[in-house]
């Protein structure tokens, strides 16, 4: 997409001036006069809803007041700048001042994710407004965070006829090949000879056929971060076929590669100190004579044998595999992304997700991450006694677990493939149902941001076992 920032100002650039209700009035003291008198006279309260475009007699703009709301009533802090870049008029801008507890790179951030719209198929607009990034922006890194994020977006809008099994692996080559990884992958027959079979079960059906896409990055020596995703292109729900409604949007069922080859993208671009192994498990869910069946029982690479319960349940079966192969590195820390049930929606409706962790210790300070850069998380328990809802009499355990307790008891299906491994599983949605301050209607990446800066900020713990011991 075009980019939205600028690296320095120029005679046309206009200042905007952010301010909450308590500094509404007094804000207009410190701008220059030609502003102060475009202002007057104009009502403007600080609210978040309200954006003044100043102008000078000739109808140019030279300045623009924006509300940020009072703190109490903000959810997003800085984020919810993401709405500028939507509504002002092209040009270049730059932030003239600001709540003084709004971060400056998040507010860079956040015009970059509010500036991006889904444009393979359009005629892409060029005359977006363009922010000007300074030293307090740390633009290089926002640029990568902005960059990383919205081609997730992309990934996540495009439809499965052009973002099939083949296409993913093409993205993931990509962005890894841009950092200079090293890509595997593990393509069709080759999943069965390589012991991956349930990645092999979901995808056979499809025209194209599944595989297992890797690649590592970065220092040996480094603590060793693993990142797994959920990669169907799209998900009929297998013969356990989803109604019209439920199938509209499963281009998005690929949604937890978007969001592990998004982090992966920082961190290489950061070239923060870590040993990384990304594993992208991609199928098609597709319906064909050979499809696998309600009532089938699955081998894993784990050894485990799985009874089918549902063939919609399908994300937790590639991740399954993909999850024991990340394990077998003993990896310092593992952390999972997928779309992967509905009742996470439920519980915690499309934007905040659900995580799950099996390393108590590690909570509190992703927590605290997620909450300063307003990423929001929010952590699940996995409940052991829930585990009966996937017992089996005829396999070691089934695939789905009923409709009480949905999110945990897949939360519980991933835990038996991970063994020891510290490790957080993340139930994202993939999507925005309507527009949102710093997101279009649409494909959406959640939670990535918060996991950088948290990797970032306190490096990555070296390898423990569940209980918090290291070894």
């Amino acid at each position: 997409m075009t980019d939205c920032f600028a690296d320095s100002r120029d005679d046309t650039t206009v200042p905007i001036y952010i301010a909450a209700p308590d500094s509404a009035q007094s804000v207009k003291t410190i701008m220059p006069d030609d502003l102060a008198k475009a202002a007057s006279g104009r009502m403007f309260e600080g609210q978040s809803s309200e954006v003044l475009v100043l102008r000078n007699d000739a109808g140019g703009v030279i300045g623009v007041l924006a509300g940020a709301g009072a703190q109490e009533d903000s959810a997003l802090g800085a984020m919810s700048a993401g709405r500028l870049p939507r509504i002002l008029p092209a040009g270049r801008y730059m932030i003239a001042e600001k709540p003084v507890n709004w971060d400056w790179q998040l507010l860079a951030i956040a015009w970059g994710l509010g500036s991006y719209k889904f444009t393979r198929y359009l005629e892409p607009r060029e005359d977006l407004p363009r922010l000007v990034l300074t030293g307090l922006h740390s633009p290089d890194e926002t640029r990568a965070i902005v960059s990383a994020i919205n081609n997730g977006r992309d990934l996540i809008n495009t439809p499965a006829g052009d973002m099939g099994p083949k296409a993913l692996h093409a993205e993931t080559q990509k962005v890894a090949e841009r950092h200079g990884a090293t890509v595997t992958a593990t393509v069709g027959q080759a999943l069965l000879d390589d012991n991956y079979p349930m990645i092999h079960a979901v995808g056979r059906a499809a025209h194209e056929a599944p595989r297992l896409v890797e690649f590592k990055w970065g220092n040996p020596e480094d603590p060793k971060l693993t990142l797994v995703g959920k990669g169907i292109t799209f998900d009929t729900g297998g013969l356990n076929i989803k109604s019209a409604t439920g199938a509209r949007i499963m281009k998005k069922d690929m949604g937890g590669s978007a969001h592990a080859i998004a982090l992966a993208d920082m961190i290489m671009a950061a070239k923060l100190p870590v040993r990384l192994h990304v594993l992208i498990a991609i199928a098609e869910n597709a319906i064909s004579a050979g499809a696998y069946r309600p009532g089938d029982i699955l081998q894993s690479r784990e050894g485990l044998t799985v009874e089918i319960d549902n063939t919609d349940a399908e994300g937790r079966l590639v991740l399954g595999d993909a999850l024991s192969k990340g394990a077998e590195d003993k990896p310092d820390l593992m952390i999972d992304f997928a779309t992967l049930t509905g009742a996470a929606r439920v519980a915690l409706g499309p934007t905040l997700p659900p995580f799950f962790c099996n390393t108590d210790d590690l909570v509190p300070s992703v927590l605290d991450s997620a909450a300063r850069h307003f990423d929001p998380v929010w952590y699940m328990p996995l409940w052991s006694p829930y585990l009966k809802y996937l017992s089996s009499p005829i396999a070691d355990m089934k695939n789905a677990g009923g409709s009480f307790a949905g999110s945990v008891t897949a939360g519980l299906f991933l835990q038996r493939f991970v063994k020891d491994t510290p490790w957080m599983h993340f139930d994202v949605y993939g999507w925005n149902p309507s527009k949102t301050d710093f997101g279009q209607a649409g494909g959406e990446i959640f939670a990535v941001r918060a996991l950088y800066e948290w990797i970032k900020a306190s490096g990555l713990p070296r390898r423990r076992d569940v209980s918090g011991q290291s070894f």
